[in-house]
C-alpha cells in the first residue's frame, strides 16, 4: 500500500487512535485530527462518559495492535452480573461457565489516553488536537478544518480519508449530503445521567468490584461498574417522559428532593453509598442514546468506522469492541488491496454484522432492565450452559458468542441466536426447574436446526 501524502484519521477517540497505532506500525504516515484539546492535558467534563466493558473482540484488537499490556492494569474483571432487588436482596448470574469468559470494565478516558501515547510514539504519526473538522472540498480533496484556540480557517488536502469522528460525525453529513444517501438517526426515548458511588472512607469497594452491578426496576434501571480506583461508575437509565408515573422520568425529577425521593424509593441500597447523589443529579448532563443506520460509508477515498457510520445503545457493551473490530478488519483489508477496493470492501464486510448487533444492544436494554428478573430467563440461562456443556460445537449462548468468541461475527450469532432462542422456548414451555427439561429433544432439536460452527 502506498499513498502520495499522510493518510488522514479525524478523530482521536478510542477507535481513531487504535487505527492510527495500527497503520503507524507499519510505517504508513498519518496524520490525526482531533476537535477536542489533548486529553491528556485537561481533564473531561464529568458526567459525560459511560465507563466501558471491554470483552473479547477489544482485547483481540489491543492484542493486534500491541497495546494490551498497557491497557491491561487499567481493567476491572466482571465475570457476572450481580442484580439488586428493592430490599436490597443480590442475586449474582455469571455471564460465562468458563474462566476465561470475564468482560472488564475500563475508564473511556485512562483507554483513550493510553492508546494516544503509542500513536504518538510512532514516528509516522502527527495528531494535531483543537481542530474541528467542519466540511470537505470533495472536489479539491480538501478538508475545511478550524483551530479551535485561533479561531482560524484551515484548508488540509487529503489522499485518503478514515472518519472516526463519532456519532454526529461532520464527515458523515458531509458524505451523504454528496451522494444523496441516507442516514437514520433512531434517539431512544430515554436518557442517561452518570454519577459516583465513592470509595469508603479507607478507599475499599463498597460493592462487589467483580461485577457489572444492575438494579432492574421493569421500565428504567441504574448499573454501576467498578473503577481501579475503589469507585463505581453509576449510570441511570430512564425515560425522558413517563405519562403514567410523571416523576419515574428525567422531566420529573426537578429538583433535589425529587431526586432524593426517587431513589430512595427505587434504589435505596445504592442511594444510601451516594452521598453526593443530589448535588451530581442536577449538575451532571443527561446524555440522550441513538442508533444510527448510514446507507452509504464510503466514497472512493473516504470510509467511516466506529460510531461515524454505526452507533448502537450502550446495552451490550459492544460499541467500542465492534469500534475495535472494524479498526482490526480495515487494517487487515488495506494490506492486502488498493485503498479504494479495501474501503468498498470493509464496507460491505461490516455492515451486516453492525446490523446484526444494532439490534441485539437494544434487545439486551429490555433483559438487562427487566426480563434478567424473571424466573424463565433465569432457567433458560441455566438450561443455555447446560447445552453448551452437551453440544459445544452447535450451542453457545448468544450473549457468549457477541462478548466471548472474536472469531464468531455478530450475524453469526445474531442468526443463531434466533434459532437458539426458539429452542429454548420451547424446551421451557411446561418446565420450571432443568430437571424438568427433555434433553434427549433438546438434542434432536439441535442436531436438527444448528450445524457446527467451524
Amino acid at each position: 500500500m502506498s499513498i502520495d501524502s499522510p493518510l488522514t484519521i479525524t478523530g482521536a477517540g478510542p477507535a481513531g487512535s487504535l487505527m492510527a497505532v495500527l497503520l503507524g506500525k507499519k510505517n504508513i504516515p498519518v496524520r490525526v485530527i482531533e476537535r477536542r484539546p489533548d486529553p491528556r492535558k485537561h481533564q473531561e467534563s464529568a458526567g459525560r462518559s459511560i465507563n466501558l466493558a471491554l470483552a473479547d473482540r477489544g482485547i483481540h484488537a489491543l492484542k493486534q495492535a500491541g497495546v494490551f499490556e498497557s491497557v491491561a492494569p487499567l481493567m476491572v474483571p466482571m465475570p457476572g452480573r450481580c442484580i439488586h432487588d428493592l430490599n436490597g436482596q443480590t442475586q449474582f448470574i455469571p455471564y460465562g461457565q468458563h474462566n476465561d469468559e470475564v468482560i472488564y470494565s475500563i475508564s473511556r478516558n485512562e483507554l483513550n489516553n493510553v492508546l494516544l501515547t503509542h500513536a504518538e510514539q510512532l514516528p509516522s504519526v502527527q495528531i494535531q488536537f483543537s481542530t474541528s473538522c467542519n466540511d470537505i472540498n470533495f472536489e479539491k480533496k480538501e478538508l475545511l478544518l478550524e483551530d479551535e484556540i485561533l479561531r482560524r480557517q484551515i484548508k488540509l488536502p487529503f489522499s485518503f480519508l478514515i472518519a472516526a469522528d463519532g456519532a454526529n460525525s461532520p464527515i458523515r453529513k458531509s458524505l451523504t449530503a454528496r451522494l444523496q444517501s441516507e442516514t437514520s438517526i433512531n434517539i431512544l426515548p430515554h436518557g442517561y445521567k452518570e454519577l459516583t458511588l465513592p470509595a469508603s472512607a479507607t478507599g475499599q469497594y463498597q460493592l462487589d468490584p467483580h461485577a457489572l452491578h444492575i438494579w432492574p426496576r421493569g421500565g428504567f434501571m441504574l448499573i454501576a461498574l467498578p473503577n481501579i480506583d475503589g469507585s463505581f461508575t453509576v449510570t441511570l437509565f430512564l425515560p425522558f417522559e413517563n405519562s403514567i408515573t410523571a416523576q419515574d422520568s428525567f422531566n420529573g425529577l426537578k429538583n433535589k428532593e425529587h431526586i432524593k425521593h426517587f431513589f430512595h424509593k427505587h434504589f435505596p441500597d445504592a442511594a444510601a453509598l451516594m452521598p453526593n447523589l443530589a448535588d451530581e443529579f442536577m449538575t451532571h448532563p443527561t446524555g440522550k442514546m441513538s442508533t444510527i443506520h448510514t446507507s452509504t460509508w464510503t466514497d472512493q477515498r473516504i470510509v467511516l468506522i466506529g460510531d461515524a457510520a454505526h452507533a448502537i445503545v450502550p446495552f451490550h457493551g459492544q460499541g467500542m469492541n465492534c469500534a475495535f473490530e472494524d479498526c482490526i478488519e480495515l487494517d487487515q483489508l488495506m494490506q492486502q488491496h488498493d485503498l479504494m477496493s479495501a474501503f468498498t470492501q470493509f464496507e460491505q464486510l461490516r455492515r451486516p454484522n453492525s446490523q446484526a448487533i444494532a439490534t441485539m444492544a437494544l434487545e439486551n436494554y429490555i433483559e438487562m432492565r427487566d426480563t434478567v428478573r424473571h424466573s424463565k430467563f433465569q432457567l433458560q440461562k441455566a438450561l443455555s450452559f447446560k447445552l453448551e456443556n452437551l453440544h459445544p460445537k452447535q450451542f453457545i449462548p448468544r450473549y457468549s458468542m457477541v462478548m466471548f468468541h472474536h472469531e464468531i461475527s455478530y450475524a453469526t450469532a445474531f442468526h443463531r441466536g434466533q434459532i437458539q432462542q426458539s429452542i429454548l422456548n420451547e424446551l421451557t414451555q411446561d418446565a420450571e426447574t432443568l430437571d424438568q427439561i427433555n434433553l434427549d429433544r433438546a438434542t434432536a432439536l439441535i442436531h436438527s436446526k444448528l450445524p457446527p460452527l467451524s
